[in-house]
């Protein structure tokens, strides 16, 4: 007999936000918000003081998964330059599942374009993480320009990750190539 732990309403919120956000755009309302929740708009705003700090929020808790599911582990045995194909590996992988709408977090910052939201706060740190990741393993790596590559690399991720959200682009073939020529061309070993 299993036992399903019942999720708190607040939990039900934040994975409500996550998804409908996710799927529909964070102009999604906050009664679609309460109502894929299960919960009230009285108790949403006991919770949290407004949409805006459920958004940031739920991004900030889907954060770790993220980086779970993009970055290798930290012991892994793997060198940098390795390490740095592992994330577009990842993402090429993502792509081409029917669900995959792009980075949540780019798609916040565009959607929002308010860089004093919550939510687009949250998104920022997440997206600079992942820039400072691309920075340090192309600083271990030799490359000539560390700054550089990680704005580059960066700037491939979140192309590629918007290409394939809108279903423009699958990108087999392509992320690898486009990458290792950075690699590359920056003398990553």
């Amino acid at each position: 007999m299993t036992t399903e732990v019942k999720q708190s309403p607040r939990e039900r919120l934040l994975e409500a936000a996550a998804t409908l956000t996710y799927r529909d755009g964070v102009g999604i309302g906050v009664e679609a918000l309460c109502k894929a929740a299960g919960v009230s708009k009285r108790s949403m705003y006991q919770l949290f003081d407004s949409k805006d700090e459920l958004l940031a929020a739920s991004l900030k808790e889907r954060s770790a998964a993220f980086v779970a599911t993009a970055l290798p582990p930290a012991d892994d045995g793997l060198s940098p330059r390795e390490r740095i194909l592992y994330v577009f590996e990842r993402v090429e992988s993502r792509a081409g599942a029917a669900e995959f709408r792009g980075c949540r977090y780019l798609a916040v910052q565009i959607e929002l374009k308010d860089e004093t939201h919550p939510a687009s706060r949250v998104a920022y740190q997440i997206k600079a993480d992942l820039t400072a990741f691309f920075r340090a393993e192309a600083e271990q790596g030799g490359a000539s320009d560390p700054d550089l590559l990680a704005r580059q690399l960066i700037l491939v991720f979140d192309g590629a990750s918007a290409r394939a959200g809108i279903g423009a682009d699958n990108l087999v073939g392509l992320i690898a190539p486009t990458v290792v020529s950075l690699l590359d061309a920056a003398g990553m070993h």
